[in-house]
């Protein structure tokens, strides 16, 4: 572990010392503001969590500044709009951050630009993800005025007691990266026209900001090292082809932005039209950014932070051991356990709760469905208040029939609490669908949380019975004060003629020497195109059928990065992809498949996959009304569910009994 100890050593950003190498991403939650631009107990709460876990810096998401230019800001959210809410809640923000020792930063942005219907942006270009729209040109005076009105906040932010400002940002396509890049730049006034010219605005802001908070008060620049984009609207997955910002051009970048004054660099990759890379899915390798940020740090002499799946604390270490960059910033991780440092610091690294970069509970509930941000695997992130663990009430024992992750989440949050746990396992493993799940090799962290699980249970010494279906009569008699119900799902069989005789997706996934070289996957959501990306690694040919429109959108939809990523790399792999196509029967040596445009048509294949769905085993909630005990069911013995769903259960019950 000797390697592991720089994540404790102190740096220096400007006149500011981080007292370790751990940093919380600028992370959107939609809960740092109430309805007077005050800072939200619950945000605070938030940081004060992640602070007392040993991040020693902690960086806000985005903050607006402008409240006149750009309409899509004016939410009440900027600074300028209620200065006495903001800067008194900042200091009591601070005040809870620096009682353990940390510091924090506040991040403030000058706009989103084409990101987003609507708003303004430096020159005319198509709206990602909506190319029939354009966005309207900033004006010179425009510029300017945004430009003063983000000095104004960040004399604000200095009142409030932040330690420092990081400037959002010349990553992810927003307004100042749209700037930067002379694919969005075709201005001829001062903001256009040669590099320089392209990082006016970003240089105008730190000396502002400089000019106004004193020289010593640490700026920093969230600086995108490529963007990975082969036109508007159309990602690269290997980089070829890049229209945008390479490597080569973003360190001109940097070394211009220290030279303007900028004290750190906080880099990671990818832009919203390349999502997968700004936000990356569990299908992007963990570290893919630490040969980029070590080229970065090489460029200039300020700190880099580096970020984008920076999950592997030994692999982090050994990079920051080895000079390629100064300190990892950790937006997902963080959710899943704010105690990452503080296990790190402890030699613990077993004990950290995995990131799964699913996407779901952070990218998903906030982006897509327009939620609080929470997390798959810990349903306490960002409401840590109202879903912190309860003390457990009185002595109780507790039956838990199932062990998959809903199953076992129950037990670890009754255990935690204090209770007398059982857990009933019918099979020889733990983790239910878990098993299958993780066992591609691009998913390896539901493996981790699988064992993570496992270890949990053996630390709160969980009685854990393995091969063992319990009876009815025996949960009966059982004198439990509390029974949960965790019987997962079982493989969906819509009435298709000849599936019956299809391999399902979870047998297709424990025994792959059953498959063939031609395989024919019916059902293209997340378990079928996951399936095909497997097999397809392989050296198989494969084909998806689906009769949606398009893939990945049955049941839950897949968070956009992962949806990107996955049609992406099929598309690679020349994977035939039918959409809209029905299977109406199956066969010995194929299928028999329905399109809407092209009538009936049948498909050879050595294997036919059923990845429809699945559907809970049968319940025993009701038999069990009359035992005395309180019956809960969680996971998919209510409903199919993923693991966020599951998770979230299963903590929900155990925490409330």
């Amino acid at each position: 572990m000797r390697n592991l100890q720089i994540m404790s050593a102190p740096y220096k950003i400007a006149g500011c010392t981080i007292p370790n190498r751990y940093s919380v991403s600028p992370v959107t939650t939609l809960t740092m503001y109430d309805e007077k631009g005050a800072i939200t107990d619950k945000f605070i709460k938030y940081f004060e969590t992640r602070a007392k876990g040993g991040f020693g810096l902690l960086v806000t998401g985005a903050n607006d500044t402008d409240y006149q230019v750009d309409p899509y800001l004016a939410l009440g959210t900027s600074p300028l709009q209620n200065p006495e809410a903001f800067v008194e809640s900042s200091k009591k923000l601070t005040n809870a951050v620096h009682k353990y020792g940390a510091k924090v930063f506040c991040q403030l942005t000058l706009g989103l630009g084409r990101n987003y219907p609507g708003l303004p942006a430096p020159s005319e270009n198509p709206v990602y993800n909506a190319p029939d729209q354009l966005s309207p040109v900033l004006t010179t005076e425009q510029i300017k005025q945004k430009i003063s009105q983000f000095i104004e906040s960040a004399k604000l932010v200095k009142e409030g007691g932040w330690d420092g400002i990081e400037v959002h940002a010349m990553h992810w396509g927003y307004l100042l990266d749209q700037f930067a890049m002379s694919l969005m730049n075709r201005r001829t006034d001062e903001y256009g026209g040669s590099r320089e010219n392209r990082l006016r605005a970003a240089r105008e802001l730190v000396e502002g900001c400089h000019e106004v908070c004193g020289k010593d008060y640490p700026v920093g620049m969230r600086l995108g090292l490529k963007t990975y984009i082969k036109d508007f609207n159309k990602a690269s997955l290997t980089g070829e082809g890049e229209v945008g910002r390479d490597l080569e051009e973003s360190l001109e970048c940097a070394k211009l932005l220290e030279s303007y004054g900028y004290d750190y660099l906080s880099v990671d990759a990818g832009i919203y039209d390349s999502f997968y890379y700004a936000c990356p899915p569990m299908y992007m390798p963990q570290g893919f950014m630490l040969d980029m940020a070590e080229a970065c740090k090489k460029a200039v002499s300020i700190p880099v932070i580096a970020g984008g799946r920076m999950n592997n604390a030994e692999a982090c270490a050994e990079a920051i051991n080895a000079g390629k960059f100064d300190a990892v910033t950790m937006g997902r991780p963080q959710l899943a356990d704010p105690e990452y440092p503080n296990k790190v610091f402890a030699g613990k690294v077993e004990k950290i709760r995995p990131c799964l970069g699913c996407n779901y509970g952070c990218f998903k509930a906030v982006c897509m469905d327009l939620k609080p941000i929470t997390c798959a695997v810990n349903p306490a992130a960002g409401n840590e208040i109202e879903k912190s663990l309860k003390p457990g009430n009185g002595s109780k024992k507790v039956i838990v029939v199932g062990g998959g992750v809903g199953g076992m989440e129950a037990s670890r949050t009754c255990a935690l609490r204090g209770y007398d746990v059982t857990l009933y396992e019918k099979s020889g493993e733990l983790g239910g669908h878990l098993i299958e799940a993780g066992a591609h090799s691009f998913k390896s962290e539901i493996m981790e949380l699988n064992r993570w699980y496992q270890a949990e249970l053996r630390d709160l010494k969980v009685n854990v019975v393995m091969n063992h279906e319990a009876s009815m009569e025996e949960l009966k008699s059982a004198d439990a004060d509390v029974i949960v119900l965790a019987v997962g799902s079982n493989s969906s069989t819509p009435p298709i003629p000849g599936l019956e005789t299809a391999t399902t997706s979870v047998e297709a996934i424990r025994h792959p020497e059953k498959i063939g070289h031609n395989v024919i996957i019916v059902g293209g959501g997340l378990v079928g195109c996951e399936i095909a990306y497997d097999e397809v690694l392989k050296g198989k040919a494969v084909t998806i059928i689906e009769a949606l429109e398009d893939i990945m959108v049955a049941g839950v939809p897949a968070p956009t990065p992962n949806a990107m990523m996955m049609k992406d790399i099929l598309d690679q792999h020349k994977v035939s992809v039918r959409t809209s196509c029905k299977a109406v029967e199956i066969k010995a040596d194929g299928i028999v498949v329905e399109s809407e445009k092209g009538g009936r048509e049948e498909l050879k294949g050595d294997t036919i996959i059923s990845a429809l769905g699945f559907r809970p085993n049968v319940s025993m909630k009701e038999a069990l009304s009359d035992c005395g005990a309180q019956v809960f069911e969680i996971g998919d013995a209510r409903r199919p569910a993923n693991i966020l769903q599951a998770v979230a259960d299963g903590y929900e019950v155990a925490n409330t009994i």
